[in-house]
């Protein structure tokens, strides 16, 4: 079986505690960095006085290459994790989106803007799969979809923080990617410090679990080998849906909001809302895919998304009750999502969960 035992191959003991701490910090910046355009969008794109020409139209284009980024990072990053090691390549992740977010205000022109959210894109998507990897090694082989859920409330509560920090700043924008970029560089001495190198350090696993090191390099190829070829499809339509849903509501609904009629603060408390239901929705969907299978509970949270989703089509008077719904979708969209991450961990073996 898989014990929590990790080691060097000098034999120094990494602590498990560090890697979780670690690879939930690395997820919860990715939230935080990603929503913190969706909260200052509202003001970014204002009519009145649009930053560097930043219209709705212009704003669009930004977060569509954010998000394209996000997918060439998520693409390229399995390969290199195998070349590098998990700790330098984290390194370098968090390196990239650090230095493209903080110095994002400074940009005169929105096609500036635009193309330094493509490459913080790239670090942020990269980061990913890397810490969910690291930690579904580190949690026991039954627990996978746990350690993802456990793991992706990061991003949620780097969600909540991006929309707490632009409500207290208003006006003065520039703060959130400022705190954003600096909380980059504050992380990365502690993962060089405390996070193990996949090429020097790897869990320890004896028993009837226990692997033998993988022949096989992982590329994207070795995803349609050895009968895999029609999971690997359905994985990633069900992550194209997911994910439309989850950029999507952190990126527009501020917008959709103030749109809609409700005043900017309104909007960025909407947008919290609904990211603190995925933080629920992270903890108990998780543990509930563990006990009763990780393909029934994925089928039944994306059902019950689709249902609130629709119902949020009806105009509220009461903001407390649409924000009661706003609550309950986030706690089904986002973790139907996230589940699949578990579900990978229990379809590939280890050495293409990253991939």
């Amino acid at each position: 079986m898989r014990t929590h035992t990790f080691t060097t191959k000098s034999g120094a003991p990494i602590s498990r505690m560090w890697i979780m701490i670690l690879c939930w910090t690395t997820v919860a910046l990715e939230g935080f960095d990603l929503v913190a355009l969706g909260a200052t969008t509202p003001i970014l794109t204002n009519p009145a006085a649009p930053h560097a020409g930043l219209t709705t139209e212009a704003m669009t284009v930004v977060a569509t290459v954010s998000l394209v980024g996000v997918g060439v990072g998520a693409v390229v990053i399995g390969p290199l994790t195998y070349r590098w090691g998990r700790r330098r390549t984290l390194l370098a992740c968090v390196a990239l989106f650090s230095i493209f977010t903080v110095a994002l205000p400074l940009m005169p022109a929105w096609q500036l803007i635009a193309l330094f959210r493509l490459i913080a894109g790239v670090g942020l998507g990269a980061s990913m799969p890397v810490a969910l990897t690291l930690m579904q090694e580190t949690m026991a082989s039954g627990r996978r979809a746990h350690a993802s859920s456990v793991t992706m409330t990061g991003y949620h509560a780097g969600a909540v923080a991006a929309s707490l920090v632009a409500l207290a700043v208003g006006n003065a924008w520039e703060w959130v990617f400022y705190i954003g970029g600096a909380l980059g560089f504050v992380v990365m001495p502690l993962i060089y410090r405390y996070l193990p190198d996949s090429l020097d350090a790897e869990p320890v696993e004896t028993g009837a679990d226990a692997k033998p090191a993988a022949d096989t390099k992982p590329g994207i190829g070795a995803l349609f080998t050895h009968g895999r070829a029609r999971s690997t499809l359905a994985l990633w339509i069900a992550s194209f849906m997911g994910l439309l849903l989850v950029y999507g509501l952190n990126q527009w609904l501020p917008k959709i909001m103030v749109s809609a009629g409700y005043p900017v603060a309104d909007s960025l408390v909407m947008l919290f809302v609904t990211n603190v239901g995925a933080v629920v929705g992270l903890l108990v969907g998780g543990a509930t895919a563990d006990r009763f299978g990780v393909r029934g509970t994925n089928a039944v949270w994306f059902l019950l998304a689709a249902l609130f989703l629709l119902s949020l089509v009806i105009r509220f008077n009461s903001g407390l009750v649409l924000n009661g719904f706003l609550l309950v979708t986030g706690i089904f969209v986002f973790s139907a999502q996230v589940m699949l991450y578990g579900f990978v961990g229990y379809v590939y073996p280890a050495h293409l969960v990253s991939t």
